[in-house]
């Protein structure tokens, strides 16, 4: 069985960055960068135009970046694969990564497996029909496009993220409109307060969103109410899932302590978990920014950790 030094599990900014740096670092990371449980690349593979990571300034497509990423990775000794991890084995020393055509041993590890949006399965918000043509689970990420710019815009949800997603949006949105399924926002009362209280956004009570329409970007919604079941439809330029993330640690088997969301739980201004020699960066550790330059920059410091730990038990 192959013996490595620092194992890295996922892709995206967080496992791309960190393996860079691990790469430089003469560690000859092993990079697991996914197949079938998720997008090689991370979530900025089904992006568009990228228009807020620092370097570009006329912007960049998602797919793009990641693949520049990746090639950087390379570049340094990165190896490579294109397999989801099935399952890890940390009870023991070396750890165990069961890969789906390769098992490796691993001094250390690098979680940064990410987290993926929640999104209800709405006619026209999968991929392959409006998903990034309109539909998005980042309005942070994605609200300032062009396409957005004075025009009515949808947040579905009810709690404190679709307020905060809604209050971002009006600052290029003409009309933002919450779309909760119940009477009443899940929302803290500070926060329905803002929302309720706002010029610019509207609560549609009892409604949901059950068809997104367009030709090649996101043009009207269709609403029902969840009472009386009708129906009306609505021009739009953009919908936005507000309904939370799931970090994808279904492969570690309770094997790293998680907070109750799920997210790992690291040690504060570090990416060190409960798990001696196991780190985690990006999405899956981070559920307040959930950026690809935060994700970038938590895998940074994931490979100087790793670094330094490996070096504490002179294994660097």
């Amino acid at each position: 069985m192959e013996k490595k030094k620092l194992v890295i599990i996922g892709s995206g900014p967080a496992g791309y960055t960190a393996a860079i740096y691990a790469a430089r670092a003469n560690l000859e990371p092993l990079l697991y960068e996914g197949f079938m449980s998720g997008v090689a690349g991370g979530q900025l593979m089904t992006t568009t135009d990228v228009e807020n990571y620092p370097g570009f300034p006329e912007g960049i497509m998602g797919p793009k970046l990641m693949e520049n990423f990746r090639q950087q990775a390379i570049r340094f000794g990165t190896k490579v694969l294109t397999e989801d991890v099935i399952s890890v084995d940390f009870s023991r020393k070396p750890f165990v990564v069961s890969g789906s055509k390769n098992v490796v041993e691993a001094e250390s590890v690098i979680i940064a497996t990410g987290a993926t949006a929640k999104r209800f399965d709405i006619p026209g918000a999968n991929d392959g029909e409006l998903w990034q043509k309109g539909v998005s689970a980042c309005a942070v990420c994605d609200g300032a496009m062009p396409i957005f710019r004075d025009k009515e815009l949808y947040v579905i949800g009810g709690g404190d993220t679709a307020v905060e997603e809604a209050m971002f949006l009006t600052k290029y949105g003409k009309k933002v409109y919450i779309v909760h399924r119940r009477d009443e926002l899940r929302a803290s009362k500070i926060m329905a307060d803002h929302a309720k209280n706002h010029p610019k956004i509207e609560i549609l009570w009892n409604t949901e969103i059950v068809k997104i329409e367009g030709e090649r970007v996101v043009e009207r919604v269709i609403l029902q109410n969840t009472q009386t079941k009708g129906q009306e439809t609505k021009e739009a330029a953009g919908v936005f899932f507000a309904i939370g993330h799931t970090p994808n640690t279904g492969f570690l088997n309770g094997q790293v302590e998680t907070h109750p969301s799920g997210y790992i739980k690291v040690l504060p201004n570090t990416t060190y978990t409960n798990v001696e020699g196991v780190f985690a960066a990006g999405d899956v550790q981070d559920h307040v920014y959930r950026q690809a330059v935060t994700a970038a920059g938590s895998g940074c410091m994931a490979a100087l950790d790793a670094e330094r730990w490996l070096a504490g038990q002179g294994k660097s």
